[in-house]
């Protein structure tokens, strides 16, 4: 069935945990018949065998438990194993469990087509036959034996909570009355099905209740929980499942990259012991206020720097006891607490209510991720449940006693997924920030332990520095300045002397320069000068304005599309560095190979088992128990049996490798030869062992596998782009300087805005460094055009490890003679893997890019990687040269 799971894998895009969760139910299914009233012990002795942490079913049924991190995607699995049942063994019932309304909730919406989480999207045999979904409040109004009323695979979800208030009193629930259609309880019918799956979301919710024991009476054939802490707490202790087959602890998912990075905040210098409970109270309130104020700025500007959609964060305050909420929501509408700013933004939700009334309370919650939606703090008294799955939620202010380990984790549980679904490589985008002055060093001391499950960055934050309160500021280039010139501009941005002298002409020009964003596959901008391409462009104006002039009266006489177009044209060429947009077509698709070597088997040590239990898994997958006097052909060599094993995985070719996998093979058949008795034993071994020794030989393979260099096809889709200034943040009363100026408080340069600029295309710009500071000094002297390219610009990508990231460079130039990609490093980063990584993606974009100037009679490109204690203000462009490290591009 691997085959299989490679394809869900690929049509769910399926994250590499889920990919290993999936893979075990393979290999389960593999171990285990999917049968009711299946021999449990000697299913638990199958799966331990090759699962040691699994002690125990805790069930009447083989039931496993995937152990995955909040925000990694559990109900993505749920879906992905629904559909890895159904088209691997030909599963068509199951049976959901949702531990409260909220969830029950959600995970309807998620099986439902059409809805933006839909499970099964990219699933083609679900879209043609969908899924019936059965719910707890429609189940007792469909007949379940009408066949293509139901459809193939019919997904039953239920909410245990209702399951659990229908039990009490030893009642029976209402799933077990007698149903008119079927002449059965609904219950029992779903007990009698012969394929029925059980799968229990959040597990550890519900493990114990009067509900679950019911429902075990279902007897399914298979269990599947799926929970983020696979333990009970009771009396202070904590009990860990027994049947965790797969553990991805929140540590993992940190270290991946699959959720926010928490931090633990306090202020520089701090001492809590100065100040009085309510003191320290209302300064940790302030400050967290001051953090969301400042992540809200950096989402924006990140946003609009992107072309990404705006995330509205909020922040949660966790409050003593419900008197203690309300005290603190009564503070926050006051109008001293920010001027009253908050007091339409705040919400508390407490615990005073109960079952369906808490549920409906928490389901309130779930609008706060909307940006349409005003709420920005949540006051909260007992901590959120699981269910609440926003993305938005970026400040923790605890003001609850509690020891160290239950603050962080009960902290950070409902903050952690990401609003776009990956990290950005922005820190104030991808964290998660919990302020604790009073707690801070406990925390770290405890997140440092070596049994912590997680990692937390420490932040001391400076009131000086860190405490200004954050702007978005839109950065003009030059290009807009002149065509929109006597209109608004950016804070801090002065007027320019108009180049069109009224509202039409500039209404005309803007037409323009969008017109001319369909004709950037020229080879550069100046081919827009050229008469038959400003005749078109003109035309395309004309047309465009039509409307516009109509409904203006007096503007159509007034114009000269012409001329306009010309001098918007000649403006963009004058304001552009031609920056090609380059696009590797690979040729062939790549290729694997191994390379020969010798196995290390010297912990393999496979015993024979009884031929009663002897299972061969045949090329189809399907599983076969072998007996004496079995008539089942055997293979003329004990190799063919590993090597049919080993070309099932997608990247092993038989023609290309079998020379090699009947080596490996051979090399393990030797060893087994070396230390069994008898040729009976080995073949026993090869055959009940086939699949974990194919995996020990690939996972071995993968030292010694390599791909042959793959021929790209360069193509040039853009001759050139517009300059994209972006937008960057500013702190308090922070104006923009000028970049002449030297900088006193270097800690501070990275929060600084500068201008004053004579050949920057864009009208301000911020430096990460003083060194940065002292070459655009230079660049503005000798280059005749520079900027600070953003994102996207030049779609340059490099490879570090496993990870592909874009790589945007410091400057990039223009001189008569040449244009430059520069970047500033310090000296002792120089040799660091990333540098190099960067340094090789920009050279070959280079070299790339100089193909295309070649044909083009255009400048060559240069990079230029400079250690930053090289540069200083008496160089030019040729000293710039001298003192980059960076090779010349081919």
């Amino acid at each position: 069935m691997h085959r299989q799971v490679n394809a869900i894998v690929g049509r769910l895009s399926l994250r590499p945990p889920q990919r290993r969760s999936l893979e075990i139910l393979d290999r389960v299914t593999e171990l285990i018949p999917l049968r009711k009233d299946t021999d449990a012990v000697g299913s638990l002795a199958a799966i331990r065998a090759e699962f040691p942490a699994v002690t125990d079913f805790e069930r009447d049924f083989p039931s496993l438990c995937f152990a995955l991190a909040t925000g990694v995607g559990k109900t993505r699995l749920m879906g992905a194993s629904i559909a890895y049942l159904h088209l691997a063994h030909g599963v068509q019932n199951f049976f959901v469990l949702a531990p409260n309304l909220t969830i029950y909730d959600k995970l309807i919406a998620d099986f439902t087509p059409n809805t933006p989480k839909y499970v099964f999207k990219g699933i083609a045999e679900f879209a043609v036959n969908t899924p019936t979904l059965i719910t707890g409040d429609n189940y007792q109004k469909r007949d379940p034996l009408s066949g293509t009323l139901f459809g193939s695979v019919r997904i039953n979800v239920f909410n245990i909570s209702k399951i659990n208030s229908e039990v009490r009193g030893q009642r029976k629930p209402l799933i077990r009355k007698l149903s008119e259609y079927i002449g059965q309880s609904y219950f029992d019918y779903l007990a009698g099905l012969p394929d029925l799956v059980l799968l229990m979301d959040e597990s550890h919710r519900y493990r114990a209740s009067a509900g679950v024991r019911a429902i075990n009476e279902l007897r399914p054939v298979l269990g599947l929980e799926l929970t983020a802490t696979p333990y009970l707490e009771a009396g202070g202790r904590r009990t860990r499942f027994a049947n965790v087959v797969y553990d991805y602890p929140l540590a993992q998912a940190m270290a991946d990259g699959f959720v926010k990075e928490p931090a633990v905040v306090t202020q520089k210098n701090f001492d809590a012991s100065q100040f009085t409970p309510a003191q320290l109270e209302e300064i940790k309130l302030q400050d967290g206020v001051r953090l969301h104020e400042n992540v809200k700025v950096e989402l924006e500007t990140y946003a609009r720097q992107t072309g990404e959609r705006i995330v509205k964060p909020f922040m949660l305050v966790i409050a003593r006891d419900i008197a203690h909420a309300t005290a603190l929501v009564a503070t926050i509408k006051s109008e001293q607490f920010f001027a009253g700013r908050y007091a339409d933004k705040v919400i508390q939700v407490d615990s005073s209510r109960s079952g369906a009334e808490d549920d409906a309370v928490v389901e309130r919650l779930l609008q706060v991720e909307s940006a349409d939606e005003p709420t920005e703090i949540v006051v909260h008294v007992n901590m959120l449940k699981e269910g609440w799955d926003v993305t938005n939620l970026y400040t923790i202010v605890p003001l609850r006693a509690a020891n160290a380990r239950v603050l962080i984790e009960q902290s950070i549980g409902r903050g952690l997924r990401l609003p776009y679904g990956r990290r950005t490589g922005v820190a104030a985008v991808d964290r998660l920030s919990i302020v604790a002055h009073d707690r801070f060093q406990e925390i770290v001391d405890d997140a440092n332990r070596a049994d912590s499950s997680i990692r937390l960055t420490a932040i001391e934050l400076d009131p000086r520095l860190d405490f200004q309160p954050a702007r978005t500021v839109v950065v003009q280039s030059n290009l807009d300045a002149q065509i929109l010139a006597q209109a608004p501009v950016g804070e801090g941005q002065t007027a320019v002397p108009p180049i069109f002298a009224t509202d039409v002409e500039r209404e005309v020009a803007s037409l323009a320069r969008h017109a001319m964003r369909r004709y950037e596959a020229l080879p550069s901008a100046r081919h827009l000068l050229e008469p038959d391409v400003l005749e078109k462009i003109t035309g395309t104006v004309a047309e465009l304005a039509a409307p516009t002039q109509a409904a203006l009266p007096g503007m159509a006489p007034a114009v000269d599309f012409a001329a306009v177009v010309a001098r918007t044209a000649q403006l963009l060429v004058d304001e552009t560095i031609d920056i090609p947009r380059i696009v590797l077509v690979p040729r062939v698709q790549a290729t694997t190979f191994f390379t020969p070597f010798r196995l290390d088997t010297s912990g393999l040590h496979f015993q024979p088992v009884a031929e009663a239990l002897l299972i061969q898994e045949l090329h189809s997958r399907r599983q076969e128990t072998l007996s004496v006097g079995s008539a089942e052909a055997q293979e003329a060599r004990l190799e063919n049996y590993l090597v049919r094993g080993l070309v099932d995985f997608d990247d092993v070719s038989y023609d290309d490798h079998a020379d090699l996998l009947y080596d490996l093979a051979g090399q393990i058949v030797a060893h087994l030869r070396s230390y069994l008795a008898t040729d009976a034993d080995v073949r026993n071994v090869v055959l009940y062992y086939q699949r974990p020794l194919a995996e020990f030989i690939h996972a071995q393979m993968w030292a010694h596998r390599q791909e042959a260099p793959v021929e790209y096809d360069v193509e040039v889709r853009k001759g050139f782009t517009e300059v994209r200034c972006g937008a960057t943040t500013l702190r308090g009363d922070d104006s923009v300087r000028d970049f002449h100026e030297t900088v006193t408080d270097r800690q501070r340069i990275g929060q600084m805005l500068f201008g004053g600029f004579q050949h920057c295309l864009c009208r301000q710009q911020k430096f990460a460094s003083d060194s940065e500071r002292k070459l655009a000094l230079v660049l503005d002297r000798h280059a005749n055009k520079w900027f600070r390219p953003t994102r996207g610009q030049f779609q340059i990508f490099y490879r570090l490890g496993i990870e592909t990231s874009e790589y945007v460079p410091d400057f990039v130039a223009e001189s008569d003679e040449v244009r430059y990609l520069i970047e500033v490093k310090a000296r002792g980063e120089l040799e660091s893997p990333e540098v190099r990584a960067k340094t090789d993606a920009a050279l070959r974009w280079c070299s790339h890019a100089n193909e295309h100037a070649r044909v083009n009679d255009g400048r060559p490109w240069r990079y230029l990687l400079i250690p930053h204690d090289a540069i200083a203000e008496n160089l030019d462009l040729a000293g710039l040269e001298r003192a980059s490290v960076a090779p010349a591009p081919s």
